[in-house]
């Protein structure tokens, strides 16, 4: 049986480093703190407060139990191969050897943590889908798009409230609004905030030419404890309309969809999946405050690209990312430089590495800036 012990120093040093970047020695004073809170018997007086608590105290014990539970694997592998040693056992060689890959394969993933440096990072986030140039192909590449986000939530266990979808006039869709809910969704999801750019032979094409289209993704983290904003009716232009999709016999029968403008910024947020156009009203509502909380703590509008990035035309030079189906096959990030032939995946939701390559760029990227 091989040397590991150079394995499990190295799985050591990535522990205490761990140390570091999840700030192990805050989260372990402030967990008493939160359960003390989480007991008190008149918590759900205020739900939204209990929420916040309760959520609080999840993520701390999840990190908490985490960390040890990865110490205390690299003891137990650390043993195992003591005594093989001492034994000249080699029939747990290949225990060890899995042990230790499924230890370097988890702090690939808790390292992904680290990347994590933006305020709001840990929220929920606030996605819109809008096509852009190409016609019938870009309408059609923007219901893509929404697949392939909706596939990756569902794959990293992310829950998805599907708030709008607003068909194409030719196919797909020209727009779609969702909420992705879980820890460090917004921080994920930033790195798709952008214009996506597909080329391929087109379906709508009698020549079967190839075609290039786009559309992008505007990702706003979702504020759950939004601060006093104070919205004048006056400032609102509020219109209704009949639901388009699925959701019962009420769709395309009542106005019930609502589309909220707010004049000043010219924010507009809108929602037709709730049953009753109250329902939809109060919930377009709750994502504009979410979006005018983010524009006033930026205090100037233009500063709000540091939250949820550059602004561009989605069309030609504009694009984060291409997809090519043919001639050939490759998605290729134009920012990290990442890229891989696999398209059939990414378009299925396969997008972890891109998020991550990215964040290690956006990483080596503030560096040479500082």
């Amino acid at each position: 049986m091989r040397d590991v012990s150079d394995d499990i120093g190295a799985l050591r040093k990535r522990h205490d480093e761990a140390r570091a970047y999840l700030k192990i020695d805050e989260l372990r004073a402030r967990r008493p703190q939160l359960e003390t809170e989480a007991s008190r018997p008149d918590l759900w007086d205020d739900a939204d407060e209990a929420r916040k608590i309760t959520g609080a105290l999840s993520s701390v014990s999840d990190d908490l139990d985490r960390y040890d539970a990865l110490g205390g694997r690299i003891d137990d592998v650390e043993t195992l191969a003591e005594l093989a040693r001492e034994e000249a056992d080699d029939s747990v060689a290949s225990e060890i050897e899995d042990a230790l890959t499924s230890l370097q394969r988890e702090f690939d993933e808790l390292e992904l943590r680290s990347l994590f440096t933006g305020e709001h990072d840990e929220n929920d986030a606030l996605a819109e889908i809008q096509s852009g140039e190409g016609g019938a192909d870009a309408q059609d590449w923007a219901n893509m798009l929404l697949r392939m986000f909706l596939r990756w939530a569902e794959r990293r266990g992310f829950d998805v409230e599907l708030d709008e979808v607003s068909p194409g006039s030719e196919a797909g869709i020209s727009s779609a609004t969702f909420m992705v809910k879980g820890r460090h969704a917004y921080g994920l999801l930033r790195s798709e905030h952008g214009v996506h750019r597909l080329v391929r032979m087109s379906p709508f094409n009698a020549q079967g030419k190839r075609q290039t289209a786009f559309a992008a993704l505007k990702v706003t983290p979702f504020l759950e404890d939004v601060p006093d904003i104070v919205i004048d009716d006056k400032d609102l232009r509020i219109d209704t309309y009949r639901s388009s999709g699925a959701g019962g016999q009420h769709v395309n029968v009542t106005d019930s969809a609502v589309r909220i403008t707010h004049l000043p910024t010219g924010v507009v947020t809108s929602c037709q999946n709730e049953r009753s156009q109250h329902q939809n009203k109060d919930r377009a509502m709750q994502i504009l405050k979410a979006k005018l909380a983010v524009l006033q703590e930026q205090q100037r509008i233009d500063e709000l690209a540091a939250i949820r990035g550059e602004q561009r035309s989605v069309g030609f030079g504009s694009q984060i990312r291409s997809y090519v189906l043919q001639p050939y096959q490759m998605v290729k990030d134009l920012r990290s430089e990442h890229e891989t032939g696999n398209v059939d995946a990414v378009l299925d939701g396969a997008l972890d590495d891109f998020m991550e390559a990215y964040l290690r760029w956006q990483r080596t990227q503030s560096l040479e800036d500082a």
